[in-house]
């Protein structure tokens, strides 16, 4: 792998355009600065690698790889971004892919489908691309109880549950809405299955209620020393019984069934 002179960023940089492919570099730095949060994420990733039996043999797509590392849990991936970044395979848009008829085995998406401005657009090209039992698997934001309450008055991002599908054209990462995964899997459920009938809906899952607000995020100080990690882990574990009204996050997985 090139040297990533991306790590040089000064670390009190603040860059307010989060369209400048220089904020995702900064957040690059910042998730491998922070031990607490990089546990986070590879545990992502593991969930990940968990939804793929026999992923080291499987055409697997992450979109909108931003600042992450899933290379270091996932050695095959390919990585992607809309972005020009120079820790990514390859540069193009959700919406049209390089990718051939039924060759991809999997496209994995962290905090990404609510960043895209045509979702529909989206899951049909992902259709177009996926085999025959060919997954999505995406970890987006949660509308939970405590979800909403953090996201609507400690986020910087809109979390709007009575928003249409898509978004207005702003920018790539300056514009969301992190209740559109909601929107369309819960809400309007019966419309996606009625608009995507070869895209089941296989597991939705909340999770995670306390481990990215005590990292600090990507903003933010890390509020506990990073050895207490396991030990915030398996509270969440005891308090797993009442994701629906805690978890910050959702796992989606969609399996192309025909």
């Amino acid at each position: 792998m090139k040297t990533v002179e991306w790590l040089k960023l000064p670390e009190t940089r603040y860059i307010k355009d989060l369209d400048d492919p220089a904020a995702t570099l900064l957040h690059a730095k910042i998730v491998q600065k922070k031990p607490f949060l990089k546990k986070l994420y590879i545990d992502f990733y593991k969930q990940f690698r968990r939804a793929v039996p026999d992923f080291e043999k499987k055409v697997l797509v992450e979109l909108g790889s931003g600042g992450g590392f899933i290379k270091e849990v996932i050695g095959n991936v390919i990585t992607s971004d809309i972005l020009e970044l120079p820790n990514v395979d390859k540069v193009f848009s959700a919406v049209s892919m390089p990718f051939e008829e039924t060759s991809v085995d999997a496209f994995f998406m962290f905090d990404v489908l609510h960043h895209i401005a045509d979702p529909k657009a989206f899951l049909k090209e992902a259709l177009r691309c996926l085999k025959v039992s060919g997954k999505i698997v995406m970890i987006e934001p949660a509308n939970t109880l405590w979800a909403r309450f953090i996201y609507k008055n400690f986020h910087h991002e809109r979390f709007d549950t009575q928003a249409k599908w898509g978004l207005e054209e702003t920018g790539p990462l300056s514009q969301g809405n992190g209740a559109i995964p909601w929107i369309i899997f819960s809400r309007d459920r019966k419309i996606f299955e009625n608009e995507f009938p070869s895209l089941r809906i296989v597991d939705m899952r909340n999770h995670t209620p306390l481990r990215y607000l005590l990292s600090g995020g990507l903003t933010l100080r890390q509020l506990v020393p990073s050895f207490t990690y396991p030990l915030i882990k398996a509270v969440e574990y005891g308090l797993s019984p009442i994701n629906d009204w805690l978890g910050m996050f959702q796992t989606i997985e969609l399996q192309r069934v025909a």
